[in-house]
């Protein structure tokens, strides 16, 4: 008599494996979307010259309305991304971690406008790229 194997087959190890961390890319895609809005927000507010941001700073290049018109297209970007991400595009993903690098990026140089705002988009970007990153495999995006 053989004793019954404990290795799972191909098909058991996929379905205990699929759908893992799948909520947390949902919440970094939702993520994604808000952080998108309120880019779009931010680049309307500083293109427009709004009195909401930190008078006579200084930019390491350039002044506060283009780094509003580079925020304003950072968050269309953002929010094409997570549509994408959200379709369950694994090429939408990468294209989502790269802009969200760039944005924290972006937000480094808004600092002198408006620090705790900036910092606080910072961070949500970390989250988010936490998100696509470690649970965004191409096998957990098609097991939900």
């Amino acid at each position: 008599m053989i004793p019954p194997s404990t290795t799972p087959t191909i098909g058991e190890a996929r379905a205990h494996e699929g759908g893992h961390g799948y909520g947390l890319v949902l919440f970094a895609s939702i993520l994604l979307v808000v952080i998108g809005c309120f880019n779009l927000i931010y680049g309307i507010a500083a293109i427009a010259n709004s009195h909401v941001f930190t008078t006579n700073a200084h930019y390491v290049f350039a002044n506060l309305r283009t780094w509003g018109w580079i925020t304003l297209i950072i968050g269309i970007l953002q929010l094409i991304a997570a549509a994408g991400v959200l379709a369950g595009n694994q090429l939408a993903r990468g294209f989502a971690v790269a802009v969200l690098g760039l944005n924290a990026i972006d937000m480094m140089f808004f600092i002198p406008a408006y620090p705790f705002w900036a910092l606080t988009i910072i961070a949500m970007d970390v989250v988010a790229l936490y998100g696509l990153c470690a649970y965004g495999s191409r096998g957990n995006l098609e097991a939900a």
